[in-house]
């Protein structure tokens, strides 16, 4: 493995020109900026990460730090959290590690121990939680973070988001306008900062549309396939008011409405109008749906590079309100509604 001195021998430079030149110092020329980088990646230079961190103070590693489940190795939207991450940081030159914390391991201690070893510069966090503990002790230790969502109204840290409150309002209001008043919202996990402004969203459609709000057309759940379809048996059994409308929080539960539907004989849109929110996994199209599907779309692989930029930002001690963004959905109304 090439080392600085081969590519300072190569170059006809110093040892230090071409650690500061790799390093992006501002007394280097552009010129040998792009000369050192072009030959280091031709010899196949990588640099150790503990020498980086005495010369420059950082690592150029970040973490993804992620609880042990069953089926992590066939979850999708898991595989393309990871891809996605690690491609956009690979491109800024860094290194992505993934730890996946034992089964019912507490988390803080695991990132406490990751500071301690002082070989990460920052960590992304995702999937955030109402009053998310980690956020509070990432901020205490000082270190570089970004979150794939935002918890609370005083946010003071980086952070990648959707519109979620204002998406579930959309869809809601999308079935109400059409004369839907019993509107069921299968959304995800109790707890999940996400999951409650939409909860939010939904329910103040309902009250401005003059909707039923009833406790047992909102159902919580991990958002798959097999919970979408259990969730719509379990709407259309017993005596309680039965929903014309329901709303998925992602394709995946969609499919399962439509299958659990098909086997009750129901029809979609005759009898039962469905929408979701779509995040554009590769394996699973909402037009592809039959009747195509009527969507909120924001696709997932959208995030990586905003995260990217706002961690390497926080890292590099750029200003909070450059590290703080919003991204957009757009509204695709195809063919799974129609009106009472």
């Amino acid at each position: 493995m090439a080392t600085l001195k081969d590519i300072a021998r190569t170059l006809d430079l110093s040892i230090t020109q071409v650690s500061r030149a790799l390093n992006d110092h501002s007394d280097v020329s552009e010129e040998t900026r792009l000369r050192v980088k072009e030959a280091a990646r031709a010899m196949n230079y990588h640099p150790n990460a503990s020498a980086r961190k005495l010369v420059s103070g950082r690592s150029g590693m970040v973490g993804l730090v992620v609880p042990q489940h069953r089926n992590i190795g066939q979850d999708g939207i898991f595989l393309e959290v990871v891809a996605g991450l690690s491609a956009q940081f690979s491109g800024r030159g860094m290194q992505f590690v993934l730890h996946i914390m034992a089964e019912h391991e507490p988390a803080l201690p695991v990132y406490q121990k990751l500071i301690g070893k002082a070989m990460l510069d920052g960590f992304v966090l995702i999937d955030p939680q109402d009053h998310d503990p980690r956020i509070d002790f990432l901020k205490k230790s000082g270190i570089a973070f970004v979150v794939h969502g935002r918890v609370g109204k005083a946010i003071d840290y980086p952070y990648f988001d959707i519109e979620n409150e204002h998406l579930a309002y959309d869809l809601t209001r999308h079935l109400a306008d059409r004369g839907h008043s019993r509107i069921a919202f299968l959304n995800g996990l109790v707890g999940r900062s996400y999951v409650t402004v939409r909860e939010q969203g939904y329910r103040r459609a309902l009250a401005e549309a003059g909707g039923d709000d009833l406790a047992h057309l909102h159902l919580n759940s991990e958002m798959d396939e097999a919970n979408g379809l259990t969730a719509t048996i379990r709407l259309f059994s017993g005596d309680a008011p039965r929903p014309t409308a329901i709303i998925c929080g992602n394709v995946r539960l969609a499919r399962g409405v439509y299958q659990g539907l098909a086997a009750l004989g129901l029809n979609v849109p005759g009898d039962v109008s469905v929408v979701a929110h779509d995040d554009e996994l590769p394996s699973l199209r909402a037009s592809a749906f039959f009747p195509a599907l009527t969507v909120t779309k924001a696709p997932l692989r959208d995030s990586w590079e905003p995260l990217a930029d706002c961690l390497t930002g926080a890292i590099e001690g750029k200003p909070l309100a450059g590290l703080q963004r919003i991204g957009n959905y757009t509204f695709l109304e195809r063919n799974s509604v129609s009106a009472v």
